[in-house]
């Protein structure tokens, strides 16, 4: 396979203007620490995990069965099962770039190689779609994830370009953009598809081969979404988000990894072309569906039925779907909101809800994922066949593979270029957005080479040092965000000298000055908004940008659905955790369960641990829940 080397230019995303600058796979690098071990476990464990099962259950073998003509009838898995297999080469391009190994290369272009024999003449590869005992090309643009699959590829040879390489992938990506462009292009059919993702691609891949016309073509997506071109279904058009043009959208609806997709995909659109109106729309979809439709973790998704968004304040914990993809497409969307305005709040969910929705994903040992992030469970689950396929919404466990199995690649490509979403920078200045131990060295246009090394145990501890191995000859910024939860309490010292933790750091630096950040890592009680009724009445707990849970494991048997939090006891704050007081209940079982007044009988106080929400379920089978109900007085009363 040929393969021709570039220069590196950006991550994931690298918008054609933008307030910040994103850094490249060569500008920044995690060094160890809580990111190392994650990045390491799926170098060496997820990322030949996916491999596998792909290789086991027969969906990477589709590619070689189209190719020799015998897929009819043999097609292994649902339709959309090419993608799997697309994030997966994604994942390793972007491992490849981050470090590279030379058996991790050969597998990645034995792959390439097997999906590339695939491809027809005219740039079309779809291993479901349009050979003889198939359904005709494009014959379900409802259901059938021709285009959503296609947008994987093109985002697999993105990452593979941005690492420094025009391999095959590339050039299939090429081919098959241009046949998009004579199929959906201005003189094409008027036409979506129900899965967005394909905008997003197109845009990133524009960007990264320089072709406009990959671009435009997106645009074309973005335009007639919310038009009505899709079938109308059970749960509306907004599920597809056909039922409005995305410039008039005020929430992010319908299902949530659609409506995420599109929104990405959008603002690539906007930001590129300049217009404003369509990057406000986005922006203000932002705004609302986080004030209104987010989980305390950042997850996004209550519906199990449609994996939907729900309706405003609509966020039951017991029943949260709250898809791992979800909010790894709400990453993808806060980091260009990020880039665009520089506004710190987009860094803030991010790190919210890569810390708290998407590392429960993975088990500790990477060879296990949950697809929905409940934030209650109820009943103890089993543990699942380890040589099995479940299903994706009902493992109570973290199970090996789904038939469904979009979220473990998904998970792999997103810890393999996570580093690349740390910082930015500007002409001039270095902004830091994520915490954890890191080497960043770049070329700030107006000032010089500026390199730093990172070093922390955030997010188990607060202390963030930063420290200056190479300075330009003049003044240059450096600034470190603050967290929203951290507002009023932060420090940062340089060179053990005070600052203002919220004004950019600017001076003319020389190697060996420290920039010191401290976060106060006290534990914090957190009250919902009244409008969320799933949850009135109870309380959650966050340690820094952590948040908490109650397992049952740390509990005596069967009673973490049946305590309350003691706010008359104080909280304690315990390394990666909190320890609280909860005075269990016992109200027994009445014929009839409801009265004027339950005087439950009580026991307690004890005191009980919480762990990080992302961690659990790693301890075997157990309850869990995030809300707990608060105390009542005997009155009947919740303490003011």
């Amino acid at each position: 396979m040929s393969t021709t080397k570039l220069a590196l230019t950006g991550g994931p995303v690298h918008p054609a203007v933008s307030a910040l600058r994103p850094l490249g796979p060569e500008e920044i690098s995690v060094t160890g620490g809580f990111w190392g071990d994650r990045q390491e476990l799926n170098a060496r464990v997820i990322l030949s995990h996916c491999e596998q099962w792909m290789e086991r259950i027969g969906w990477t073998s589709n590619f070689d069965r189209a190719a020799d003509g015998t897929i009819s009838g043999a097609h292994a898995g649902i339709e959309f099962v090419d993608s799997e297999v697309y994030k997966l080469l994604e994942a390793m391009a972007w491992e490849l770039g981050r470090q590279h190994e030379d058996g991790l290369d050969r597998r990645y272009r034995r792959l390439v190689a097997r999906v590339v024999s695939a491809q027809e003449p005219d740039g079309y590869l779809h291993t479901s779609f349009g050979r003889p005992g198939q359904r005709a090309r494009y014959a379900d643009l409802e259901w059938g994830h021709e285009l959503y699959c296609f947008g994987h590829l093109l985002q697999a040879a993105v990452a593979r370009l941005r690492s420094g390489h025009d391999d095959a992938l590339v050039a299939a990506g090429r081919r098959l953009a241009d046949h998009l462009w004579q199929e959906f292009g201005p003189d094409g059919r008027n036409a979506v598809c129900g899965h967005p993702e394909i905008e997003v691609a197109l845009a990133e891949f524009g960007r990264a081969t320089g072709e406009p016309r990959y671009l435009e073509l997106a645009r074309l997506f973005i335009e007639r979404r919310g038009t009505g071109t899709l079938k109308s279904i059970e749960w509306g058009q907004e599920y597809f988000q056909d039922d409005v043009p995305v410039r008039q959208a005020r929430v992010l609806r319908g299902h949530a990894v659609r409506a995420l997709y599109l929104a990405s995909g959008a603002l690539d659109v906007a930001t590129d072309q300049g217009d404003e109106e369509l990057a406000r729309a986005v922006e203000l979809q932002w705004e609302n569906t986080v004030a209104r439709r987010t989980y305390i973790t950042g997850g996004m998704g209550s519906h199990h039925q449609d994996e939907a968004f729900g309706a405003d304040y609509e966020l039951p914990p017991d029943r949260a779907y709250s898809e791992t993809c979800a909010g790894i497409a709400s990453v993808m969307l806060s980091w260009r909101l990020l880039l665009r305005t520089g506004d710190p709040k987009y860094a803030d969910l991010m790190e919210r809800t890569l810390l708290n929705n998407i590392l429960a994903s993975p088990r500790q040992n990477g060879r296990g994922f949950f697809y929905t992030n409940t934030l209650h469970q109820r009943i103890e689950g089993n543990v699942p066949n380890q040589d099995e396929i479940s299903a994706r919404a009902l493992a109570t466990l973290r199970a090996p593979w789904f038939e469904v199995s979009c979220c473990p690649t998904n998970v792999a490509r997103t810890l393999a270029s996570v580093h690349l979403y740390f910082a930015t920078a500007t002409d001039d200045a270095l902004q830091i957005h994520q915490y954890g131990d890191a080497e960043i060295r770049t070329q700030l246009p107006s000032a010089g080479r500026l390199s730093v090394t990172m070093r922390t145990s955030y997010p188990d501890e607060g202390r963030i040092e930063v420290v200056i191995v190479d300075a330009p000859a003049v003044p240059a910024g450096i600034s470190l965000r603050v967290p929203a939860w951290a507002k009023g309490e932060a420090s940062l010292h340089v060179n053990g000298e005070k600052q203002d933790p919220y004004q950019e750091v600017r001076r003319r630096f020389e190697p060996g000055d420290t920039l010191t950040l401290s976060l106060p890592m006290r534990p914090r009680v957190i009250h919902p908004h009244p409008h969320m009724d799933a949850v009135r009445g109870t309380v959650a707990l966050e340690r820094g940008p952590l948040v908490l849970c109650l397992e049952s494991v740390d509990l005596p048997a069967g009673t973490v659905n049946d305590v309350s939090f003691d706010p008359e006891v104080a909280v304690a704050d315990i390394i990666n955790g909190a320890r609280i007081g909860v005075e269990p209940a016992a109200a027994g079982h009445p014929d009839w369960p409801y009265a004027e007044h339950v005087e439950a009988e009580r026991h307690g106080p004890w005191t009980v641990n919480l762990v990080p929400y992302h961690s659990w379920g790693n301890r075997g089978p157990s309850t869990m829940r995030v809300w707990i109900p608060v105390k009542t007085q005997s009155s009947g009363e919740q303490p003011s």
